[in-house]
């Protein structure tokens, strides 16, 4: 990932929106305030991101009920949606609660089974790619499991499946192992590659030797998020014992820690508030 590389594919946390999420969960959520458009776009300078890219963002996420507007003489505020401090909060959920590391799975699992008519192929890969964002990994056709009781509600809401869907959960009885189900079901290396990939950015001397700690703050914590959004938080037992979410983990909090009070200072002289 490089400062500025707002067009490269491989650095998906550089997207403008994401970047956004991270901005508004540390400095809006909570604060009942609306920032003035002029100095988010000041702060996103900071990250290689320009002025077009941030109005852009902006301009969507009021369409999409993320973020509200407020006018005080000719500037423009934006504050938080409802719909928006659900979204932020459930980043803050993953990031400080759940973590990276599931050491408190109780063996149960949730299954999910469907058979969907091909005259529905794109319900059934919307409902593919929800599951997959709700760390769901596919055991065998037709069959999807997570570790730990989910409610797969929110998954499901909007699809009308009716009685295409099953929702069970379940234990392993021999001779079906754990561990089977969790090499079957999901991408081991995958996952363990893209926290090699996050240590590799992060647990260095001096990360991202041309920035500022409130441009490290936001793309670290942006990275963060992504990474533990994708990882569907299986059992550490079932692990290997170098997995390299414990060590990311760490770095993620003594970084995040470390950032914090210099780029509040920095962002308390950029920023322009409005008490909403």
């Amino acid at each position: 990932m490089t400062l500025g590389g707002e067009d490269d594919q491989t650095a998906p946390s550089l997207r403008p929106q994401s970047l956004m999420f991270s901005f508004l969960g540390i400095y809006v959520l909570h604060r009942d305030i609306a920032v003035y458009s002029g100095s988010v776009i000041d702060v996103f300078a900071r990250l290689g991101v320009s002025e077009e890219a941030v109005r852009s963002t902006l301009a969507r996420m009021v369409k999409r009920n993320l973020l509200a507007r407020h006018r005080q003489g000719r500037k423009v505020y934006f504050g938080l949606t409802p719909r928006a401090v659900e979204v932020l909060e459930d980043g803050r959920r993953r990031v400080w609660e759940t973590g990276a590391v599931n050491r408190d799975w109780d063996g149960t699992w949730t299954l999910v089974g469907f058979s969907i008519p091909d005259s529905r192929r794109s319900t059934r890969h919307d409902l593919r790619s929800r599951l997959i964002w709700h760390g769901f990994g596919l055991l065998q056709s037709g069959l999807w499991i997570a570790p730990g009781v989910k409610d797969v509600s929110d998954v499901l809401a909007s699809l009308d499946l009716g009685d295409h869907v099953t929702v069970l959960t379940a234990r392993a009885f021999k001779p079906t192992e754990a561990a089977d189900l969790v090499g079957k079901a999901f991408d081991i290396e995958q996952i363990a590659a893209r926290y090699r990939a996050f240590l590799a950015q992060w647990d260095v001397s001096r990360p991202l030797p041309g920035a500022d700690d409130l441009a490290r703050q936001l793309l670290l914590h942006t990275d963060w998020l992504q990474l533990v959004r994708q990882d569907p938080h299986l059992p550490a037992e079932h692990l290997p014992r170098d997995w390299p979410a414990i060590q990311a983990e760490q770095t993620f909090q003594a970084l995040a820690q470390r950032y914090e009070p210099p780029a509040a200072e920095l962002a308390a002289t950029v920023l322009d508030t409005l008490a909403v």
